[in-house]
């Protein structure tokens, strides 16, 4: 390559790698990440990120090279994401819950040159070259300036593999950069915000966090799990401005004793994703944690946020998933092709420059979401007059029973609602001669609560038209979740539609 394309390219292109540059150039001496005792300013992240970089080039690694990355949330996984988009290599972050069969898989699939893995994991990855933590860094800090084009990979980002094998979404350094972009600006984030983060690394949400963090010159405070305790004493020690994490996590903490002795004051949002928040637990978590709340929609394949649950409509709109955001445009089709208008219900699809350019390796899996010009989400919704889009249910997740689609969630929420002394909830079809599907409800009580059957139909039945109410309830002490605490409901399906085959 001749060095004017070079020039050229450095000046004009969009790079993950980049933001992190160009913060550095602006804010050199701020702290960047906290990793347990070591404090990171962004001149210190960008220069070992630049030695890690330079590294990787001397072993051959290079622009359209997979790497994998596994480790757990610590400043060497930000330092390696980083790198390898400067030099126009793939990130492949693994799920630290795999074992050896998927992480085989994904091996096998993407064909990875070199694995960046904190020692711990080292054998999951037997077989192929690897790097371990603390990595072997080189001299030179400067800036590796390679060829990169916009939409070249920036990450292969493998979906938990809930329902199938894992599918690797190929994430562009365009759709990451808007995506970080658009996060900061419906968040309205400052470059001073300080983020805690427990949720994993290797997931899109996190990742696209401590991305929009770093590229607005925010502080990313590294936290290895969900600890009650330890981020309330985190938030009130480090001044945290922001944290993101499931319903269930909020509730836990405002369950932790001596939560109302914490000094909270320095919360400016709290977020929450992946799962309902029942109106009562939405009012509580706004008056304890005296701050705003807001949910953030999406998924992996758009890089991924899609619409805004703002903090103005919290109380106004109570289980929507928001409006529509810039960059991202969303609408609602039927399965003829048509776009819908407010009040009917149909697909959730997308067109933005966030969108995934692809499945790797799977072109028909691509075709299928890819058709008639729109992103198909596979999630069923409908938009409000007042534009505000409300999720029903993920279309594997409708439960077909006597001619009737009945949307899991709606049951979920109303069960939430009525139901005090449930702690968590799913609704599942499950196989019926006469039904088709019978709406199944799994529920795990709260501590020192007691349940019954009843307890729960005739709590649904009260909100509920009985038809969608549960007829049958299945009591578990532990649901199976994936790494990021979503509840699996494939696994559950699978559990208790194989208990109730005949022998």
């Amino acid at each position: 390559m001749d060095e004017k394309t070079l020039q050229r390219n450095l000046i004009q292109r969009v790079n993950i790698g980049d933001a992190l540059t160009r913060t550095t150039w602006r804010t050199p001496a701020e702290e960047a990440v906290v990793d347990g005792d070591r404090r990171l300013t962004y001149t210190q992240l960008n220069a070992e990120t630049n030695r890690l970089g330079h590294t990787l080039l001397e072993r051959g690694i290079g622009r359209g090279d997979p790497v994998v990355l596994m480790a757990g949330n610590c400043a060497e996984f930000l330092q390696a994401y980083f790198a390898l988009a400067k030099i126009g290599a793939i990130a492949v972050p693994i799920n630290l819950l795999w074992g050896t069969g998927e992480v085989g898989y994904v091996i096998d699939h993407c064909k990875p040159r070199l694995a960046l893995v904190e020692p711990m994991f080292a054998p999951l990855v037997n077989g192929l070259e690897t790097m371990t933590t603390p990595f072997e860094l080189g001299a030179r800090d400067a800036e590796p300036e390679c060829y990169v084009e916009d939409r070249d990979p920036v990450a292969y980002m493998y979906t938990s593999g809930t329902t199938s094998t894992p599918k690797g979404v190929v994430t562009s350094h365009l759709a990451q950069y808007i995506d970080a972009l658009t996060v900061a600006s419906a968040w309205r984030t400052g470059g001073t915000w300080r983020y805690a983060l427990f949720m994993p690394l290797f997931h899109t949400a996190a990742l696209a966090l401590a991305t929009t963090a770093l590229l607005t010159g925010s502080t990313v405070l590294l936290m290895r799990g969900f600890d009650p305790v330890a981020l309330l004493e985190t938030i009130e020690r480090d001044r945290i401005s922001y944290f993101l994490g499931l319903p269930i996590m909020l509730r836990t903490l405002m369950e932790t004793p001596g939560f109302e002795r914490y000094d909270l004051s320095s919360l400016e949002m709290v977020g929450y994703a992946m799962a309902p928040m029942p109106d009562e637990d939405l009012r509580r978590a706004i008056d304890a944690f005296g701050c705003d709340l807001a949910l953030g929609f999406g998924q992996t394949e758009m890089a991924p946020l899609t619409t805004l649950f703002a903090p103005e409509d919290q109380l106004r709109y109570p289980g929507s998933v928001g409006r529509q955001i810039p960059n991202v445009q969303t609408a609602v089709m039927d399965a003829d092709a048509n776009l819908l208008p407010s009040g009917q219900t149909g697909e959730i699809v997308y067109r933005s420059p966030q969108t995934m350019s692809g499945y790797l390796h799977d072109e028909q899996g691509t075709d299928d979401v890819f058709r008639q010009g729109w992103f198909h989400s596979g999630d069923v919704g409908h938009f409000d007059e007042n534009g505000i889009l409300w999720f029903e249910d993920r279309l594997k997740d409708l439960v077909k029973t006597g001619g009737e689609n009945v949307a899991s969630l709606e049951v979920e929420r109303a069960l939430y609602d009525s139901e005090p002394r449930i702690l968590e909830c799913v609704v599942i079809g499950l196989p019926d001669p006469r039904w088709g599907e019978v709406v199944t409800a799994v529920v795990t009580t709260r501590p020192g609560e007691t349940l019954t059957e009843d307890d729960v139909i005739d709590a649904a039945k009260r909100v509920l038209p009985h038809f969608k109410a549960p007829k049958r309830v299945i009591f578990t002490d532990e649901m199976p979740k994936t790494s990021t605490g979503k509840i699996q409901k494939n696994v559950l399906r699978q559990q208790y539609a194989r208990e109730q085959a005949p022998a």
